[in-house]
């Protein structure tokens, strides 16, 4: 009987130190979704085939949509058919990330001069200020000169509902924010059939998103979080070798 109690008491204790060493770390990797932080700080696949983003067993596909460009014209997802292109959702008055972002892109812009089967398709979260000519005066400040980069506005429900629904990318007003309005600061790899790419965490999992608010000079920000941009131009050849 005596046994028996210090058998249960061992048991406890197992759980317990187990309990205080592993789970917050199953919590940390749940949370978020498809990939935790630190899972995304070790990358797999320099070499490897990128993998596709799936849904509920299906292939995520970006879905349709049709908005009007710096130049007015209207663009749809058929316009990057044949193309790989990057996504971006943003908004012209961003004081914080923004900035970081299409200076990224701007870079990935300049290495792949010439490349006539790669675009960019950013996404206004402020149609309502982001008109087609408040698109085009910032695509000239920021040096935007990639014919197949549309900066794009529209319905506001229609650009929340492809952000959200249609690429699980947040985005949303937020009056107390800086600037009025949050989002995240990934971009999206899609690749020449329509599908979102991206290379694997150490799991073998997508990490789904590329980090585009720290640069490569930085290296990473103050969290310990590394930047994605030299791996994205990387995933890039990729696809446009496929």
């Amino acid at each position: 009987m005596q046994k028996n109690k210090y058998s249960y008491v061992w048991v406890s204790l197992v759980i317990l130190v187990f309990g205080i060493i592993f789970i917050p770390r199953i919590i940390e990797r749940v949370q978020g979704g498809y990939v935790v932080e630190n899972d995304r700080l070790n990358l797999k696949g320099a070499n490897e085939k990128l993998a596709f983003v799936e849904m509920n067993g299906e292939k995520r596909k970006v879905p349709p949509f049709a908005f009007i460009d710096q130049d007015s014209l209207m663009i749809t997802n058929d316009d990057y058919k044949g193309k790989v292109y990057l996504v971006e959702f943003f908004f012209t008055t961003c004081p914080t990330i923004c900035p970081i972002m299409n200076k990224n892109l701007v870079q990935i812009q300049e290495e792949f001069k010439g490349i006539d089967n790669l675009g960019v398709a950013s996404f206004t979260i402020n149609p309502d200020y982001d008109t087609p000519e408040v698109l085009k005066k910032y695509a000239e400040e920021y040096g935007i000169d990639n014919m197949d980069w549309h900066l794009l506005t529209g319905n506001l429900n229609d650009i929340y509902t492809l952000a959200n629904t249609g690429f699980s990318i947040f985005a949303a007003e937020v009056p107390a924010a800086e600037g009025g309005f949050e989002h995240a600061g990934l971009f999206a790899l899609v690749d020449k059939n329509g599908y979102i790419r991206s290379r694997v965490d150490s799991f073998g999992n997508p990490i789904v998103y590329y980090r585009g608010t720290i640069t490569e000079e930085e290296g990473e920000n103050d969290h310990g979080e590394k930047e994605q941009i030299s791996i994205l131009k990387e995933d890039i050849k990729k696809l446009l070798e496929e």
